[in-house]
């Protein structure tokens, strides 16, 4: 009997674990496809990661602490600060670079305006380990310095476009036609 009541309280804990991951991520729905950030980073990765002065350092190195119900708060948080701090500093480079990034930009203002109803409904708050994390990535970023900073920032693109696609392709799979 004793195995039998176990059994079920692990049952019932996996599957609040799972329903709590799912809400989570319907909290805050992502609807748009990321092929256009990605193509646009292609071609300027190889550019940008070239003048990257800090090679061993990471600005988004926490992102893999990240838990399923802070998802939505982080990914507005990273939004916000690659709209912010990130892409402003497109002014500075090169007409063809300063092209993708203001292309990415757009992406990411219109998938600001898909998460920003969440935070003003206060479907996705934030967690003090969401916050931390937030907070963990803007002093890595000032420790860098601006320029440089933002070079690392746009460089990581590619880890911030995984972490996306990673998390949301369940949600996205999820969804009825």
């Amino acid at each position: 009997m004793k195995i039998q009541g176990a059994s079920l309280c692990l049952l019932g804990a996996m599957l609040f674990l799972c329903s709590v991951h799912s809400r989570s991520l319907k909290r805050c729905p992502l609807s748009m496809d990321m092929n256009t950030v990605k193509k646009s980073f292609q071609e300027i990765r190889g550019t940008i990661q070239a003048n990257d002065t800090f090679k061993n350092t990471t600005i988004l190195s926490n992102l893999h602490s990240i838990k399923p119900i802070d998802m939505c708060c982080v990914t507005r948080e990273l939004l916000e600060f690659y709209m912010k701090r990130v892409f402003p500093f497109r002014e500075k480079m090169d007409l063809q670079i300063s092209r993708e990034i203001s292309s990415i930009s757009n992406s990411f203002l219109s998938l600001h305006r898909t998460v920003k109803p969440c935070k003003e409904q206060n479907l996705c708050p934030c967690s003090e380990k969401a916050t931390n994390a937030t907070r963990i990535i803007n002093s890595n970023y000032d420790q860098l310095g601006v320029p440089s900073a933002a070079i690392k920032s746009l460089g990581e693109l590619d880890v911030l476009i995984a972490w996306i696609d990673k998390n949301y392709q369940q949600q996205q799979l999820e969804q009825p036609l």
